[in-house]
């Protein structure tokens, strides 16, 4: 049986040049590794909301924008019809904006921000460009970059240390993105590149359960919109905790 869906269980329908901007922001994924950003700096012994909040703003123009308008450009698969020099505008110019951000975190507070800066503007666009034969395009970097690194420096700008609490909600959240990307992948596969998924299962008492697309993607994306939202709340609970 043919599979025609979305791109993304979050993507709104096609036939307008403004959906295609809101796809492209990737919405639920782009709260939830800001989620990182807030957990990073709830943690932290010395918490700065005026740093926080520029740190979200920086990672929103890096990853929210100029990281999905980059991996667009580099095959289509939002399936958007945004034209590629608004794409390369979308990508670089919100990118220079997060790293003059960074750079200007770097000079008036801490100078060892700016290793942070330089891996930050580098991975953007070797992982969604997929450079170097996408040596950085792995489930690994995915879960490093968009996973530990917004917690890492989201602390450090707030408490430049490297501690036992910041290695461990480090880890978590780089365990947390390995998870997204397990059980996202294959969804994508059905979503984006399959034309035909049909199967069966053959249950002990007899039965045969058809398979399609939309049964081999229903409990993968639950599980993907459930995280997504839980992650939101749980660092605003952090927030909220230390406020």
């Amino acid at each position: 049986m043919k599979v025609k869906k979305p791109p993304a269980f979050y993507a709104m329908a096609t036939g307008g040049a403004w959906r295609d901007y809101v796809n492209l922001l990737h919405l639920p994924y782009t709260l939830w590794h800001l989620s990182y950003v807030v957990l990073g700096a709830a943690i932290a012994p010395t918490f700065h909301v005026d740093r926080l909040l520029v740190t979200l703003l920086a990672f929103f123009l890096a990853v929210g924008i100029g990281s999905h308008a980059l991996d667009e450009l580099n095959g289509r698969p939002m399936g958007t019809r945004i034209p590629r020099p608004v794409l390369l505008g979308l990508g670089f110019v919100p990118l220079s904006g997060a790293i003059a951000l960074g750079a200007a975190a770097g000079v008036t507070d801490h100078v060892w921000i700016l290793p942070f800066v330089a891996f930050g503007g580098f991975i953007v666009v070797a992982y969604n460009l997929g450079l170097w034969n996408d040596r950085f395009h792995s489930d690994y970097w995915f879960a490093f970059a968009w996973g530990a690194f917004p917690a890492l420096t989201s602390y450090w700008i707030n408490h430049p240390h490297v501690t036992i609490e910041l290695v461990l909600v480090a880890t978590g959240c780089f365990l947390i993105s390995l998870a997204q990307r397990t059980l996202s992948t294959p969804v994508r596969a059905i979503r984006r590149k399959n034309l035909i998924v049909a199967g069966s299962i053959g249950m002990a008492d007899g039965r045969i359960e058809e398979l399609d697309g939309s049964k081999m993607i229903s409990a993968p994306e639950k599980a993907l919109s459930l995280m997504s939202l839980g992650m939101v709340l749980f660092a605003t609970g952090f927030i909220a905790f230390r406020a």
